[in-house]
């Protein structure tokens, strides 16, 4: 009688297990895509190669990769890629395993190991970001610099030592990474990090993807947060120098 009570009880925590992991898998693929925006032209101008979408000339000295946020896909960062690229840089956006950074953070190794001549930058929005911090803290000699978008680091163990370059972009409005949480996690980066707050802006408007649940309302469009965030990551690249071989 117990053999039949433990099998039966075995047979229940596996339906279980497998249930909760169908629907985890289902949770991930219910993704944020791409919106459309008037304000906001797109050109063709990138190519796929295997499951990153890359921007720019691949011949640019200096270039970035953009780790999604959570469940949003690559193409909603397409407008940030493609002006970052006309300032001469090489911007490449992952697919991620099932669309969350955390269970991809080493992807970078693709493009970094690919094209050795460039200075990479790595960066993310939401959890992207928290992912590119946990690349970079395995990773210091890899990259000249990290960029959070509506993103701040989890516990790390050798970067807010370092002395590697810092940006994090937050914004005033963001219902997710709040103010309150980018100002309590800056004992994890370096004390030379810079801040840069969006006035108005939100969490989903690091991206172009419509409305995402949590967040608050954004006081400015989605163009003119998309527009700051690039002219603040131009200049901080300018400013460092990056790709001056």
């Amino acid at each position: 009688m117990k053999k039949i009570i433990n099998k039966k009880s075995i047979l229940a925590v596996v339906i279980v297990l497998v249930l909760a992991i169908g629907i985890f898998f289902g949770w991930t693929q219910m993704t944020y895509k791409a919106a459309e925006d008037p304000a906001i032209s797109m050109d063709s101008n990138y190519v796929k190669e295997d499951d990153w979408l890359i921007y720019g000339d691949k011949s640019s000295t200096t270039g970035i990769i953009l780790y999604p946020g959570a469940k949003v896909e690559p193409e909603a960062y397409a407008y940030l890629a493609q002006e970052l690229a006309k300032d001469n840089m090489i911007v490449a956006i992952p697919k991620l395993t099932l669309n969350l950074a955390i269970f991809d953070y080493k992807k970078a190794d693709e493009m970094i190991t690919k094209y050795k001549d460039v200075d990479w930058l790595i960066g993310g929005h939401s959890m992207g970001g928290a992912a590119a911090a946990m690349y970079v803290d395995k990773n210091m000699d890899k990259v000249k610099g990290l960029i959070f978008l509506g993103s701040y680091a989890a516990d790390n163990e050798s970067l807010f030592k370092s002395s590697l370059p810092v940006l994090s972009i937050s914004g005033s409005e963001d219902g997710l990474s709040t103010p309150e949480k980018i100002k309590e996690k800056k004992n994890l980066l370096p004390s030379t990090t810079e801040y840069f707050q969006i006035k108005g802006g939100n969490h989903a408007q690091f991206g172009v993807y419509g409305e995402q649940p949590g967040d608050n309302k954004a006081n400015i469009s989605v163009k003119e947060q998309q527009d700051i965030i690039v002219k603040t990551i131009e200049d901080w690249v300018e400013a460092n120098k990056f790709g001056n071989k």
